[in-house]
C-alpha cells in the first residue's frame, strides 16, 4: 500500500521515523512519501538502500529535501524546516510561504494517489490537508492528536468531519475525546519506545565523551528549542544562565552543553558566544538525547524534549519565552494548567516552569542548584518521574500503531 504521512516539525519527525519503522515492518511492501526531515529520510533511505542490496529497485537514488513537481516517487517532499513555525503572530509572519506549500502538497497528493494520508500533529497546515483529502476521496488517519484540549476546541468538528481514525498518545486525553464524542485509538505513547531503545540509553559515558571530544566533567544540558524564534529568545537567558553558575566555584569544572536543534546550525546560535563563554559552552549537534541522558541537570524549552527529558530521569526546569503578543493571545486562549507534557500528564508542577520573564539567568540559576544540591528535591522529583512513565504504558506504541493503523486501513478499503 501507499503511504502519504505528514509531519511538520522535529518531534513529529521522530514519531513519524518510529511509525514508518512499524508500516515496513507490518507491510514490507510499503510505499512510503512524506513531508518531515531527517529521522523520517533515514528510515527510507535505509528501506531502500536494503531493497536495493537484496537486488530489488530501489525507488530513488537518495532523498531530496525539496523534490521536484513532476517527480512523484517516493520520499522526502518537504523537510520540516521549511514550514515550521509556532505562534499566532509567527504564523502570520510566514502565512505567504505555508499557504504556497498547503498548494503543493494538495497537488502532489493527487499525483501520487496514497491509499491512506497519515497526518502527525501540526494542526495549522494538517487540518487543511485533512479537508482536501477527505474530500477528494482519500483516506484519513490522524496521528497524534492536535491538541485541541489546550485551544481552538472548534477543531473537534473538523477531527469529525474529515478524520476517519484519530490515534491518541497520552493518557489524559481518553476521558476528553471520550467526553467530545470522538472515537480514537490508544496504544501508549511512542516516546517510550523512541528513549529505550535510543542510543543515547545504551551507550556509556565514556563513548559519549570520547565520540564528542569531552572532557570528563558534569554536564548541565541546555535546549533553546527547535525553532529560530525560540533560539533567538532564550539563548540570551541560557548563556547568561551558564555565565551565573561558571562563575560559582563548585561549578566552574562543569560544562554547559547546548543541544543544537535539527535542522539547524551554528548559525543560528553564534552570536550569543563569546570568547570567553566558548570555554565552558559546547554547542552539539545530533546529541540532543545523549546530551540530557548525561546530564546532571537541565534547562529545557517546553516540548517533546522536557517529556524525554523524563523519561532519561534527567531533573529539569522548563523555560519558555515567545513574543509579547503572542503570549498576551494565548493567555487568553489555551485552557491548560501547564505548558509541559509531563506536568500535564500528571496534573501537577512535577517541575517548575518559567515563563515570560519569569524567565530569567536569576531563577535558573536558583531552581538547577536546588535540584543537583538538594538530594531530597532531586529524589522528588524523579519518583514524579517514575509515574509519568507509568501512565505513558508501556513499549510497543508505535509498532502497535502501526499494525492496528494498516488493520483499519483494510477493513476500510
Amino acid at each position: 500500500m501507499k503511504y502519504y504521512i505528514i509531519a511538520g516539525e522535529a518531534s513529529g519527525d521522530l514519531h513519524g521515523s518510529n511509525l514508518m519503522k512499524g508500516i515496513y515492518a507490518e507491510d514490507p511492501q510499503a510505499e512510503i512519501r512524506f513531508w518531515g526531515g531527517d529521522e523520517m529520510a533515514s528510515v527510507w533511505k535505509s528501506k531502500s538502500a536494503a531493497e536495493k542490496s537484496e537486488g530489488g529497485e530501489a525507488r530513488s537514488e537518495g532523498v531530496e529535501e525539496a523534490v521536484p513537481e513532476t517527480d512523484t516517487s517516493s520520499g522526502l517532499v518537504r523537510h520540516y524546516k521549511e514550514g515550521a513555525v509556532m505562534g499566532f503572530v509567527e504564523v502570520l509572519a510566514k502565512a505567504g510561504r505555508l499557504l504556497k506549500n498547503v498548494r503543493f502538497c494538495k497537488k502532489d497528493i493527487l499525483a501520487w494517489n496514497p491509499d491512506v494520508v497519515i497526518l502527525i500533529d501540526y494542526p495549522g497546515f494538517n487540518f487543511k490537508i485533512a479537508e482536501f483529502a477527505h474530500k477528494a476521496g482519500f483516506k484519513v488517519f490522524y496521528y497524534i492528536a492536535p491538541k485541541v484540549w489546550a485551544s481552538r476546541e472548534g477543531r473537534i468538528k473538523k477531527l469529525k468531519k474529515y478524520v476517519d481514525r484519530l490515534f491518541i498518545v497520552f493518557p489524559f486525553e481518553k476521558p476528553y475525546f471520550d467526553a467530545k464524542g470522538v472515537s480514537y485509538i490508544y496504544k501508549g505513547n511512542p516516546l517510550v519506545d523512541a528513549v529505550d531503545g535510543s542510543k543515547a540509553m545504551l551507550e556509556s559515558r565514556e563513548d559519549f565523551l570520547n565520540r564528542n571530544k569531552l572532557e570528563d566533567k558534569p554536564v548541565i544540558a541546555m535546549l533553546a528549542g527547535s525553532r529560530k524564534p525560540e533560539i533567538s529568545t532564550m539563548m540570551p537567558v541560557l548563556t547568561e544562565f551558564a555565565s551565573r553558575m561558571h562563575s560559582l566555584p563548585q561549578y566552574s569544572g562543569y560544562q554547559f552543553i547546548i543541544a543544537g536543534a535539527p535542522a539547524r546550525s551554528i548559525k543560528d546560535y553564534e552570536a550569543w558566544l563569546t570568547d570567553e563563554n566558548r570555554e565552558y559552552i559546547k554547542i552539539l549537534f545530533g546529541e540532543t538525547q545523549s546530551i540530557i541522558r548525561q546530564a546532571e541537570a537541565a534547562v529545557v524549552n517546553s516540548g517533546t524534549a522536557s517529556l524525554e527529558t523524563v523519561l532519561f530521569n534527567t531533573p529539569q526546569v522548563v523555560g519558555y519565552i515567545t513574543n509579547p503578543l503572542t503570549y498576551w493571545l494565548a493567555k487568553h486562549i489555551i485552557k491548560v494548567k501547564y505548558i509541559s507534557l509531563g506536568n500535564l500528564i500528571i496534573d501537577r508542577l512535577a517541575f517548575k516552569e518559567f515563563i515570560q520573564a519569569d524567565c530569567n539567568a536569576e531563577a535558573l540559576t536558583t531552581e538547577i542548584r536546588d535540584l543537583i544540591e538538594n538530594p531530597t528535591r532531586r529524589n522528588a522529583m524523579l519518583a514524579e518521574y517514575n509515574e509519568i512513565r507509568t501512565l505513558l504504558g508501556g513499549s510497543g506504541a508505535s509498532a502497535a500503531v502501526a499494525k492496528t493503523l494498516i488493520e483499519e486501513l483494510k477493513n476500510k478499503s
